[in-house]
């Protein structure tokens, strides 16, 4: 698919920049979190109430614009869109939901790991249970239908919208728009320009090398291919030995940051959250990047992960490190539920998607 020592080389910037943004001030195991980092900024803009995790993360903004200048440096932007979109709203809610039980995306399952929790351990066992669940609908037909070109002012929207973003949180709690946690992990955070500069780096590399997890565990799977994989082995090495030199690793199930040791559910959180997301075709960072690149679809797949972490915490489904809420734990049931119909019912028995060789299949249409 590509040079592995690129995508190496990625994984090795991806742990550094994770590691050191926790020196910075990030919280421990969560230099970089996808989906902690939706949930801050949902809250960060007032559509949730947990003031604990109300916070306009840079790194996202960073990751969104450095994919959408890489992307337009290396003319691969694209707007392109229609490919059953509020299926992928409702997928994109999903997600989180699934991610915010085990309190991480597969990127800080991965940043769990090298920290020593070894409560990640059921979440990425059970992360690889949902990948293999969506593969047999793929080998299926599963199929979200193809795309349709638009307008390229419609793709330069979500970057315009994180730069106004970025612009409110420079100017801090003076506008009187945005939330900030004073305690809790919202609380915890690199200096701006950092954190910026950390998403900048991260978007531009992960857009070149096509970096997602989902992916790498799909491909390993499906065809043999580690080039994917090889990325998250590298942020995990690179990670640990980080952690080691700075004294953060701590191995064990008990007291880990911002973690819960409920094996069960942190099984069936990641389960959940990597059958919705190979269906969608990528992880949150993959939707990320997708979005910069001018994919409206997964931009409408990023605003039900921001409607979701919403939700999650509204209605108390998301988990705490006292453990899973009984609402999540049925939230998370339901979710299973919505997904298998979804997968179900978008299967097409035209779709031919036995592949030899180096053949790759975009089953969400990406």
């Amino acid at each position: 698919m590509g040079d592995k020592k690129w995508i190496i080389l990625n994984g090795i910037v991806v742990g550094l920049i994770a590691v050191m943004l926790v020196y910075f001030g990030n919280p421990v195991n969560m230099g970089l979190c996808i989906v902690c980092f939706i949930r801050d900024i949902a809250g960060g803009v007032g559509l949730h109430r947990a003031e604990v995790v109300q916070y306009v993360r840079p790194e996202i903004i960073g990751i969104v614009l450095g994919a959408f200048l890489m992307a337009l440096g290396k003319k691969e932007y694209s707007a392109r869109g229609g490919s059953s979109p509020f299926t992928r709203f409702v997928l994109g809610f999903i997600v989180i939901i699934g991610a915010l039980m085990f309190l991480g995306c597969p990127l800080r399952m991965v940043l769990r790991l090298a920290g020593g929790d070894l409560n990640a351990f059921f979440g990425l066992i059970g992360f690889a249970a949902g990948i293999g669940l969506g593969i047999v609908f793929l080998n299926k037909g599963f199929t979200l239908k193809r795309t349709y070109t638009m307008n390229k002012y419609e793709g330069y929207l979500l970057p315009a919208i994180n730069v106004i973003l970025l612009i409110l949180l420079i100017a801090g709690t003076a506008t009187g728009i945005l939330f900030f946690s004073k305690t809790g992990p919202g609380s915890q955070h690199a200096p701006i320009i950092i954190a910026l500069i950390a998403g900048l780096i991260v978007g531009g590399f992960a857009q070149r090398t096509r970096l997602c997890m989902v992916g790498g565990i799909r491909d390993l799977i499906m065809f043999k291919d580690s080039y994917l994989i090889s990325g998250f082995i590298a942020i995990f090495a690179t990670a640990l030995i980080g952690n080691l030199a700075l004294g953060y690793f701590k191995l064990g199930f008990a007291g880990q940051s911002v973690a819960h040791t409920d094996g069960l559910w942190n099984f069936l959180g990641m389960a959940l959250a990597g059958f919705a997301s190979v269906l969608l075709g990528g992880c949150p960072l993959r939707q990320l990047i997708l979005s910069g690149e001018g994919n409206i679809d997964s931009v409408v797949t990023v605003m039900g992960m921001i409607v979701g972490a919403a939700f999650a915490h509204n209605f108390k489904l998301a988990a705490s490190a006292k453990g899973p809420t009984p609402y999540g734990k049925i939230a998370v049931i339901l979710g299973f539920i919505v997904v298998f119909a979804i997968a179900y019912l978008n299967i097409d028995k035209s779709v031919n998607i036995k592949v030899k060789g180096d053949a790759k299949i975009e089953a969400s249409g990406n």
